[in-house]
């Protein structure tokens, strides 16, 4: 399987979190997604201590592998120990990984990003609304992706933050055409533009997707990569 996040680029990607599925239907709803046209399905983990909540572990990303075979699956690690959990995600199927600069040492970022990569992943460094684009700004080159949260993380559903998309543009001239630039947290049809706008060419959606009944899936989809008007 080619690495999407890798791949040159085709502007923008479409990462629905997968966060906001029907839980007791999981693999008819990221099915259904990708079918619609999404390109990856985003998996948000929590441990209950960097953020206030717990989601899933890497048996859910099995069960993904299992269910959808060719499916790109793009973990997000909202953990206080990202590197106790390399290993387990990606022998679970993972294709990406992303980790935080908030629980990481600047000077063990190149040592995560180089072990996601042995492991056989791309990886990628998250930071959070209130941290300053500068914590990432040394690590881009060794990295394959920067995720802009545009929430604070720990629950679907949250209130995009406009001034969040001032660090995406800060980083649009820094990164390669190998590089992306991706965004999650309140992303919908109505403010979508402007985060397309902004340099963002990986956008992750939660409720925005989900939350609609799957007749409807495929067009909010098309409106986010910027294909298909607003409806």
């Amino acid at each position: 399987m080619r690495n999407l996040y890798t791949h040159p680029r085709r502007l923008p990607l479409i990462a629905p979190s997968i966060l906001s599925a029907d839980f007791a239907n999981m693999g008819q709803e990221c099915r259904q997604v990708l079918d619609a046209g999404a390109d990856s399905l985003h998996v948000d983990v929590m441990d209950g201590h960097f953020v206030p909540n717990l989601t899933m572990g890497p048996d859910m990303c099995r069960a993904l592998r299992r269910a959808i075979p060719d499916v790109f699956i793009d973990v997000h690690l909202m953990v206080a120990d990202p590197g106790g959990f390399i290993e387990p995600f990606v022998e679970a199927g993972a294709n990406h990984i992303t980790f935080h600069i908030e629980v990481t040492a600047p000077e063990n970022v190149a040592g995560l990003a180089a072990r996601i990569r042995e492991a056989g992943a791309t990886a990628g460094l998250a930071l959070n609304p209130p941290t300053p684009v500068d914590a990432v700004l040394p690590h881009v080159d060794s990295l394959d992706l920067i995720l802009v949260m545009s929430v604070n993380p720990g629950f679907s559903g949250r209130a995009f933050i406009p001034a969040v998309l001032e660090k995406a543009r800060d980083l649009e001239p820094l990164v390669s055409s190998l590089q992306r630039i991706q965004i999650d947290g309140g992303i919908k049809p109505s403010n979508v533009q402007s985060v397309r706008e902004s340099g963002v060419d990986l956008i992750v959606a939660a409720s925005a997707v989900f939350g609609v009944p799957p007749v409807k899936r495929a067009e909010v989809i098309g409106v986010l990569r910027g294909t298909q008007a607003l409806p």
